[in-house]
Order: C-alpha cells, then structure tokens, then sequence
C-alpha cells in the first residue's frame, strides 16, 4: 500500500457537533432565535384559510352578547313603566318584559352553543394544521440541526406548546371577545342611560388598563421562562427513558433523579411565579371594580332620594356595572392564557422560522441514465473543505476519485474524519468548500428524491420503526412485492432468523426494533439498503454490532451484491477490507495510504500497523 503523493495539510479530530446554548444555563438551549413578526405571521397564516368561518364564530357571538345585554334595560323598563302600569291594571307591559326576557335568555343559550360548536371545530382544525406543519418542518431540516436540537424539545414544541394555544383559542379568546363587546356595549348603554354614571365608569377603564398593562409586561417574562423549564423537564425525561439501559448498567438513577429535582424545581418555582403574577392582577382588578362600584352605587342613591335619576335607571346601571367588572377576572384568565401561549407560539415560530442547511436546489438537475454495463455511478470529491460550527476543519481540503463500480474501504482512527466523508457523500451537509460529485453532477444540484434514489446509507446504528420485518425492509422501496423483500433478506442473510420469528416477515419488531437483537436489526438494515437497489451504497462501520458469524454471512452476501456497484464502506473491523477492490487510510482528514487490500501488510506503512493492532486485539 501506497501513500498519496500529495501532501494535505492537517486537521483537527472530527468530532460530532455540540448543542448550542448560552454557557452555565442549559435553560437557555431551547431557544431558537425568531424573526420579528415571525409569530405573528404564523398565526396569520393559520386563520387565513378559516376567514369565514371565524367571522361566523364572531357573529355568533355578537349576537349572543346583544340578547345578554338587551336583560337590564327590559328591568329598568319594568320598574319604570311596566310596574306602574300594573298598578293601573295595564298587564300588557309586564307580560311583554317577563316575554322578552324569557326570549333574550333562550337565544343566549343556543347562541352560546352554537358558538362553541363552531369555534371548537375552527380551534380543532388550526391546530390541526400546526401540528402537521411541526412534524413536515422537522422532517424537512437537515441532519446537523437534529444533532443540536434535542428531540425532547421538539416533542415539547409539539405538544406542551401547542397544548397552550388550544387553552387559548378555546377559552382565552372567547374570553376576550366578550369582555370587550361587554365593555363596548355597557359603556354606551351607561352613557345612555346617564351621561353621569356612564362617564365615571369608563373613566374608572384608566387604572384598570394600566393593570393590564404591567401584568403583560411581568407575566411574559415569566411564561417564556415557563414555556423553556417544562422543555427541560420533557428533555430529561425523554433522553433518560431512551437510555435506561446503560441508566441501569452504570447506576445513574440516583444522579438522574437529583438532576431531574433541580429541573423540576424550576418548573415549580416558574409556575409559582406565574401564579403570583395572576394574584397580584386579581386583587388589584378587584379593588379598582368594587370601589368603583362602591361609588358609583352610593352617587345614584342619592341621585334617585333627589328625583334627578330614576329608580329604573339605576337598578339597570348597577346591573350592567356588575356585568362590566365581573369580567374582569375572566380577562385574567384570558391574559394568562394569552401570554402561556404567546411564549409558545414564539418558540413554535422560531422552530419554523428555521431553514435547512442543506437546502433543494431551485433548479434541479438529473442524474445522467446508468451505464448498461455497470449499476454503479463514478465519485469524485473535488477540493472539499468542511468543518463543524464549533470546531476546526475536519476536511481542510480532500481530493478522491472512486470510479463507477469501485468498492472502497475507509479505515483510520477514531477522529480522522471517515464517518464525515460519509455524511457528505450522503448529502447530510453540504461541504463548506469544493464539491461532491455523482456522475458529474454536483450533489447540491440533485432534488434530494433523486438523490436518496441513487445514494443509500447504512449507520452503525440501525434503527427499525414499529413495524413488522417486511415494512421495515420495504422502507426504501414501498412498492417492493414480498418475493421482492425476501429475496434481499435471503441475499443479505437474513432469510433463517426471519423466518424463526412467531410471524415470520409480518413479526411486529416493536419500539426501535426491540423484539429482535443489535445484529439482526443490522441485518434488516442491510436488506432495506439492498431492496432499495442504489447507485452508490455506504457503510458506515455498519458491521460492528454483527458477530463474526453473522460479519462473515453478511461478507459472503455483499461481495456477491456490491459487484459492479459503487460502494464507500468505513470499516471498523479491518477484516471488513477483503470486499474491497481499493484501501484508503485516513488521518487527520486526508489520505495517508491508497492501495489494494492484497498489497502486503507485513510492512511499516498505517494501513499494516492498523492490521496488527486489530489482529492482536482478537488474540
């Protein structure tokens, strides 16, 4: 085996990229940045398509809100006209009241039902699609991003956040609605009744908006901070849970568990805070509407002992002053809501607002039709450069050419920069300089269908869905017909344990494939990648959960199947080389040894100390 005859500067380790966040406060990582007028926008968004419904819902409540209000001016005309005609033995006005308000009550109720109705079915679908734009928008992002980005937060933004704006948009916003149309509605109806008694009450609005105003100042604050304590504790549970094994087989229930206290703490001590916050909004609400009304009660008396206010007028003024404050609690309510949510959806836009790193192109190019002659297509990486956002260069400049149909193994030490030769070739980022070529064609000019089509990859870690075998396989190729799946599972040895479980292919795995072991989920793991028939297949250490045995079957099957066929296989196990046609060791991010695997290992070169290591490792 040969070295390179050009020289490539060093680079540092390869390693994975760290999750993002402020220093000393991992709180702070579960912020993403949102664009301003991002939040509302995405709100805008999800309302436009339900404009008429939601002016539906608005009517409705309008005209529930008309028939509530109509209930005080038909008592004051009872007291002031309806009574004294009684007592003239006129029943006709009366009668017509106690009709009316019976009527006016009737047609609140079913307003009021009709509005849930259709308000529930308009909040349903909104966060119907909020939801679905989640999931699409986070299998959309590149690799790199769900590296930095737990899944717990996003399970966080999913469920906890969206779970805020339907408290929102089924309670909060009804709230809202009508404790304006009742503050428009009693304002005028006061300043109609009495000029007097409706200018005191709406002058009383001035305190009690600037209440409103400094609890959303303190309060959003608090939800924000609210909103990243709950992600925390939904990230800890979640990575805890997906982990218990080596939980268990290191003893870290105990460290886990007082790690878990201080975020659950936190979530306390915000939820407290959220809580004083609404208190403090209550009682001085409170304060504001009884002495308001305290006064107002006592002017009117004695306005009604001097005959300059009617008796009627004022028990109507007290009624509606009642209406006017009581929802002052319930605009609380509303406020609470609204700045749970608020914080919520600001973290759901930021999650949105953010783009793939690795993006389609705008106009996307074919691969050129396959050579008859050979399934495979040609490699080039031409002066590639990459590095990881918080370290240095992986790849300070690459150069490799694997011709159509060449399979190559990549082996070095750990760091040297093989699983990212990988991972770009598999267009999981883009290279920060030069280019990867398949055919010719520039990996960032292919529409990632085209590519997945052409380029296939399997990782160290297979991962099954729930499922059964069958669908598993069939990942790659939906359309594949069962002789089809069974032909890439006896090709790839997998056929005899398949067919020694209790339901043969249509076996549910479970979970992350937990029914069957680390070796055979590899295995199904290479007939998903075979089924899938790609130009270009990756193995990326991918036999290393496998025993000898099943290393050696699996050998058997792919150099049978990778003949002809573009392969990169990062080998772990040197002893994974003998399907090569071509040896590349790597160090430091470039090339140091480029040979065939018959060249003699009995010398000094990387590639022989690597095979000594390995073989005294079995020993």
């Amino acid at each position: 085996m040969t070295a390179p005859t050009t020289s490539v500067p060093t680079a540092e380790d390869e390693a994975d990229p760290p999750l993002p966040g402020v220093a000393g406060d991992p709180f702070d990582r579960d912020v993403l940045p949102t664009p301003p007028g991002a939040t509302g926008a995405l709100l805008r968004s999800l309302l436009k398509p339900m404009r008429a419904r939601v002016a539906g819902t608005t009517l409705l409540l309008l005209l529930q809100q008309a028939a509530v209000q109509t209930g005080p001016l038909l008592v004051a005309y009872a007291i002031d006209t309806a009574v004294p005609a009684l007592r003239g033995h006129d029943r006709g006005p009366l009668v017509a009241v106690a009709v009316g308000y019976l009527l006016c009550a009737l047609a609140s109720g079913a307003l009021q039902w009709a509005f849930i109705v259709a308000s529930a079915r308009v909040n349903q679908d909104v966060l119907l699609d909020l939801r679905g734009r989640i999931f699409r928008h986070a299998q959309a992002l590149s690799v790199d991003f769900h590296e930095r980005y737990t899944s717990g937060r996003l399970i966080s933004r999913s469920t906890t956040d969206v779970e805020s704006l339907r408290e929102l948009l089924t309670e909060g916003l009804e709230e809202l609605v009508t404790v304006v149309l009742s503050f428009i509605a009693i304002s005028a109806m006061l300043l109609w009744l009495d000029l007097g008694l409706g200018a005191v009450a709406v002058a009383s609005f001035v305190p009690l908006y600037l209440l409103v105003r400094l609890y959303r100042q303190r309060a959003g604050r608090v939800f924000r901070e609210r909103s990243t304590a709950i992600a925390a504790v939904i990230v800890k549970f979640v990575e805890t849970m997906n982990g218990i094994r080596p939980v268990r087989a290191f003893r870290r229930e105990a460290a886990n568990d007082a790690d878990f206290r201080v975020l659950n703490g936190r979530h306390e001590r915000t939820n407290g805070d959220a809580l004083l916050e609404m208190a403090r909004y209550v009682v001085g609400s409170r304060l504001v509407a009884n002495t308001a009304v305290a006064g107002m009660v006592l002017w009117g008396a004695w306005r009604v002992t001097d005959g300059s206010l009617e008796l009627g007028v004022l028990a109507a003024a007290v009624l509606y002053l009642r209406r006017l404050y009581d929802p002052i609690d319930r605009l609380g309510m509303f406020l609470n809501s609204y700045q749970s949510a608020a914080a919520s959806l600001e973290k759901i836009a930021g999650l949105l607002a953010q783009v793939p790193s690795v993006p389609e192109p705008s106009e996307p190019r074919r691969l050129p039709p396959l050579a008859s002659s050979l399934p495979g297509r040609a490699v080039v990486f031409d002066g590639v450069r990459f590095g990881y956002r918080t370290g240095g260069e992986v790849l300070p400049r690459f150069d490799l050419t694997v011709p159509a149909g060449q399979t190559v193994a990549v082996v070095g030490s750990t760091g040297a920069g093989k699983s990212t030769l990988a991972k770009l070739l598999a267009r999981f980022y883009d290279p920060t300089g030069g280019r990867v070529l398949l055919d010719g064609v520039d990996l960032r000019e292919l529409a990632v269908p085209e590519l997945r089509r052409g380029v296939v990859m399997v990782t160290q870690e297979a991962f099954l869905f729930s499922g059964t075998v069958a669908e598993n396989i069939a990942i790659g190729r939906p359309e594949a017909t069962r002789e089809e799946i069974e032909h890439a599972a006896k090709a790839i040895g997998a056929h005899d344990f398949i067919s020694t479980l209790p339901d043969g292919y249509d076996t549910d795995v479970r979970k992350r494939g937990g029914r069957i072991s680390a070796g055979q989920r590899q295995l199904v793991a290479f007939a998903r990648a075979l089924l899938a028939d790609p130009s270009v297949l990756i193995l990326d250490e991918a036999t290393s959960s496998l025993d000898i045995p099943g290393e050696q079957a699996v050998q058997r099957a792919m150099a049978t199947v990778l003949r002809g066929r573009t392969a990169v296989v990062i080998a772990h196990r040197l002893s994974t080389v003998e399907i090569a046609d071509r040896v590349l060791v790597m160090e430091h991010g470039r090339i140091v040894e480029d040979g065939s695997p018959s060249d003699p290992i009995a010398g000094t070169g990387r590639f022989a100390h690597l095979h000594r290591a390995w073989r005294d490792s079995l020993a």
